[in-house]
């Protein structure tokens, strides 16, 4: 029910499944085995929709998408179970069916059961052959690791042209995340005894757990930690270390919230002598910011900040983007984004670029983020940016993060999660040069 329950409110609210289901999860008081089975079972069948609607739609003999919703969640929560977990075809029929009876009515139990019943007539591997275009490798790629053949393209595209590294960063994407922790106010290693999890392997603020709810940690409700990808940290602190000439009294975080990076800066700033400025446009993400602890946030649209010209020795942009690198963590993302939406993102990226450039001052440092490899949100703007702003120069950020391999032909680096088990975070770090 509490998988269902998910899918419902993705569908009908926007909702996003990792902020719902916890607590969902301590609602319903699940033990450990049913609340890892109903996670299972949620964030399996929304990653995997577009593979199931392919299988469902060779099930029934109308188009899908003339099936009430409810049932198409209801089916895609038994395919994901048939196929893709080892739930005897059986119990998954009828938990599928039982679970109809209850959430909607008796009406469409036998069409629930006639089509599961076709969907397990075959095993994955059965469907994948039928399936699958042989025409297109790359669609066929899509399909079998249950992406849009746009992102696939992309994620070719950020990689090379390279199919066979393509499908492992897609087969990255169906795993399930680790949890990463970042220690803000205590040592990595007394939050990695506290927490079970062990220490991540580049970041030293990082920790990584395998199970486990982070609210059950006393470090995380108290602030003293976060829970936070080893990648975003990997970048704010390139950023924080790399070498900087003359004044360092003033960092910027332009689009802080929800505060992670902020959060992490502003202890390294303070630990330094320097002030972090938060800056966010929502109200909301404002209020998160200043809960991680900052005390200096000002809710303001970053492409006007409230700042003068030339007062920024360091800048963190973490540009609005498509979320394209976080997509194993945010299961419903990759239905949800449309290739429609990259030219509003990438425009609103060069004007953020733009106010980014003229806050900081002679010799200071900017580091551009994304969430995501696309190349259209990473290479491009920060290719036009330096076009418009001479005054910008490329600073090889790869020696920044000692000991990280694979991070790309550089200056910029791209982390990978079937590289890195990271989010797929994009960093170009810029030096504004002039007197």
């Amino acid at each position: 029910m509490a998988a269902y329950d998910v899918l419902l409110a993705v569908r009908e609210r926007d909702a996003y499944a990792n902020l719902v289901l916890p607590g969902l999860l301590r609602e319903r008081r699940l033990d450990t085995r049913d609340a890892a089975f109903a996670t299972e079972l949620a964030y399996g069948a929304l990653r995997g929709q577009g593979l199931y609607d392919a299988v469902l739609q060779a099930c029934v003999d109308r188009p899908l998408d003339q099936v009430d919703p409810p049932v198409r969640d209801l089916l895609r929560l038994g395919a994901h179970q048939i196929l893709r977990m080892r739930v005897p075809t059986h119990a998954a029929v009828s938990a599928t069916v039982d679970l109809a009876r209850r959430v909607i009515s008796a009406g469409p139990v036998g069409f629930v059961n006639a089509v599961l019943r076709k969907v397990s007539a075959k095993d994955l591997d059965a469907w994948l052959a039928e399936l699958e275009p042989a025409d297109d490798p790359l669609a066929a790629l899509a399909l079998r690791h249950s992406h849009p053949r746009w992102i696939a393209s992309a994620f070719r595209d950020a990689l090379g042209g390279d199919l066979d590294e393509t499908e492992r960063a897609l087969a990255a994407d169906d795993t399930r995340p680790e949890v990463h922790l970042v220690a803000r106010r205590l040592g990595r290693d007394a939050l990695a005894e506290a927490s079970g999890g062990t220490p991540g392997p580049w970041s030293p603020h990082a920790v990584r757990l395998s199970e486990g709810d982070p609210g059950d940690i006393a470090a995380v409700r108290d602030g003293r930690a976060g829970v936070q990808d080893e990648g975003s940290q990997l970048v704010a602190l390139a950023l924080a270390n790399a070498e900087l000439d003359g004044a360092d009294r003033l960092w910027v975080d332009l689009c802080a919230g929800p505060g992670g990076k902020a959060a992490l800066l502003d202890t390294i700033a303070r630990e330094r002598g320097a002030r972090l400025l938060a800056v966010e446009l929502q109200p909301h993400r404002a209020r998160l910011v200043s809960r991680a602890g900052l005390p200096n946030v000002v809710t303001a649209d970053a492409r006007r900040p409230p700042l003068a010209d030339g007062a920024a020795d360091r800048v963190l942009l973490d540009a609005p983007c498509s979320g394209l690198g976080a997509l194993r963590r945010r299961p419903e993302a990759r239905w949800r984004r449309q290739p429609a939406d990259l030219p509003g993102l990438t425009r609103l990226q060069g004007e953020l670029l733009d106010a980014a450039v003229a806050l900081l001052r002679p010799g200071g440092l900017l580091a551009y983020v994304t969430c995501s490899p696309h190349l259209a949100e990473t290479v491009v703007p920060v290719s036009d940016a330096l076009r418009r702003h001479p005054s910008l120069e490329r600073v090889d950020a790869r020696p920044l993060l000692p000991g990280v391999p694979d991070l790309g032909p550089g200056p910029a680096i791209q982390l990978w999660p079937h590289r890195h088990g990271t989010d797929a975070m994009f960093l170009a770090l810029l030096r504004k040069n002039g007197a």
